[in-house]
């Protein structure tokens, strides 16, 4: 049977190390606090709460959560007090990857520079091998012209 749970692989190497490698609990605080960051999430709460507070005002009788709906507020304070550690879990995982991602790209840029300055200084190199060249092609010239008119000269 095919694997279910197929997790996207990652090429960047932070991707790698706090995505593809991440323990469950990361994991779960990640995905959770990615829904409770949507618009499905807000949907959904709200349709939650406008059919409880529906269902207690019609069951005006017998409300199983009478005015002033202290069982509805039990629940939000329930949801908040899992949903903030979570949120810091997350977003200290996010402060994690930030760096991690800065850290990365000084180190990629210091490789790049370095390049650089190899290609530069080989650029360099070569501007004066081209200067030895075309001084040695004057003094051939030089030399040359000379003969010509040493030439015309005994002539």
């Amino acid at each position: 049977m095919a694997n279910v749970h197929r997790r996207r692989g990652y090429r960047h190497p932070i991707n790698q190390k706090l995505i593809d490698n991440a323990p469950l609990g990361a994991r779960i605080a990640d995905r959770v606090t990615g829904f409770m960051g949507s618009w499905t999430f807000i949907v959904v709460q709200t349709v939650i709460v406008m059919v409880w507070l529906i269902g207690n005002i019609a069951l005006l009788t017998r409300p199983f959560d009478p005015y002033p709906f202290i069982l509805l507020n039990l629940a939000f304070s329930t949801q908040a007090a899992y949903a903030a550690p979570l949120i810091l879990l997350a977003s200290n995982r996010a402060a994690i990857r930030d760096r991690m991602t800065l850290e990365h790209a000084a180190a990629e840029a210091d490789i790049e520079d370095g390049q650089n300055k190899q290609l530069l200084e080989g650029n360099q190199k070569i501007l004066e091998r081209v200067e030895a060249l075309e001084q040695q092609i004057l003094d051939l010239e030089k030399s040359i012209l000379g003969a010509i008119a040493g030439k015309s000269s005994g002539a």
